[in-house]
């Protein structure tokens, strides 16, 4: 079977890298179509091709804005020249449409070669637009309409997609987010310098630092716990000025890019990752997580539940800084609880959410549509 993983902006490395090797594994022959990436060193291909047929010009641009541009000038031609190549494929795999309101007119035709229908899926990361604009969700429907099959990352999404957009029930796909090990491949670090010299017990906040992921709210929870340090680790995408001047004690701030070897540092050292976002449908970071062993305290919002119903996490309720307090203390005062937890995140890494585990099932999906196609 001939697949094609599209990424044209390559906002899931890790996630691609490992699909492509699952499915190669699995059989398949596989190759990914993506940028060039700006988002920091990737594992080499394995047993898949690799293809930066993708705004290869705004790679070679520093400032950001000048880089959009860029990308925004070479983004049709690109696709439409991938449209070309799609035709040698059974299967082309969308990851993400960059420009989505120009791509359900770019996407690739529903023939290959030969004149037999190509079946086209998408795996719907972000299932629906945060703060959408007027008219955005109606023109989010329409593009996954151009799709045979609408990939999901749990229940919850499965039912956003049909029952707030009404897509058919059949053209959803729920099929688990596998674990990530981005540094798995790459020379291992120790933690970074600003940190070493940190002693006694820590939790970790790693990621973009975006308004939706609650930073506001796990610095107040934060307020009456001694005992350990709160790390906030990544990059910022918003001002972060009146958060530092207002976090309480024991809060450490690393506001900047973190390699893939300081990211395993980090989940070695910390024995608790909390993420208390607003809002979200999965995220990569908890699957990053899961990948090191390490316990997760997450919000009951979007797929998160069904996280926690693994064993692997515990939720508190959205928004809630006393609940989520009480839930940091909870851990911190029982040991027992988080080796538990890290238990069941090393099984769930080698059972459901192995990439194993997801390329059967992907594989399954895309026999199901070649057998279906006319």
């Amino acid at each position: 079977m001939r697949v094609h993983i599209v990424d044209p902006s390559a906002y899931t490395p890790p996630y691609d890298h490992a699909l492509c090797r699952a499915l190669a594994l699995a059989g398949a022959d596989v190759e990914l179509y993506t940028s060039r990436f700006l988002h920091g060193a990737v594992p080499a291909p394995e047993g898949y091709v690799r293809r930066e047929s993708f705004y290869a010009g705004a790679a070679r641009v520093g400032d950001p804005r000048a880089r959009r541009a860029v990308k925004l000038a070479e983004h049709v031609p690109e696709m439409l020249r991938y449209r070309r190549a799609a035709r040698a494929a059974d299967v082309v795999h969308f990851q993400w449409l960059a420009v989505q309101h120009l791509d359900r007119y770019l996407l690739p035709g529903r023939r290959g070669a030969g004149g037999s229908r190509q079946p086209l899926v998408i795996t719907a990361h972000d299932i629906l637009p945060r703060e959408p604009l007027p008219g955005q969700r109606r023109a989010q429907r329409r593009l996954y309409e151009r799709f045979d099959a609408i990939v999901v990352h749990s229940e919850h999404g499965r039912r956003r997609l049909t029952g707030e957009l009404g897509l058919d029930p059949r053209r959803v796909h729920v099929i688990p987010h596998g674990v990530l090990r981005p540094w798995e491949g790459q020379p291992e670090q120790g933690l970074p310098a600003e940190l070493r010299d940190a002693g006694g017990r820590v939790v970790l906040f790693f990621g973009l630092l975006r308004p939706y992921k609650g930073l506001e709210l796990l610095l107040e929870a934060w307020r009456g716990i001694e005992d350990a340090e709160l790390w906030i680790v990544g990059m910022p995408r918003m001002g972060i000025e009146a958060l530092r001047a207002s976090a309480p004690p024991g809060v450490r701030w690393l506001a900047r890019y973190v390699g893939d070897g300081e990211l395993l540092a980090l989940m070695r050292r910390a024995e608790l990752l909390v993420l208390p976002y607003r809002e979200i449908e999965q995220s990569g970071v908890a699957f990053s997580g899961l990948g090191a062993g390490l316990p997760l305290l997450l919000s009951d919002v979007g797929g998160f539940p069904e996280l926690a119903a693994t064993g692997a996490a515990r939720t508190f309720p959205a928004g809630n800084a006393a609940a989520l307090h009480d839930a940091l203390r909870a851990l911190l005062d029982d040991p027992a609880a988080l080796a538990a937890m890290a238990a069941r995140a090393r099984a769930i890494a080698e059972q459901e959410h192995s990439w194993q585990e997801i390329a059967r099932r992907t594989l399954d999906l895309y026999t199901a549509l070649l057998g279906e196609r006319g």
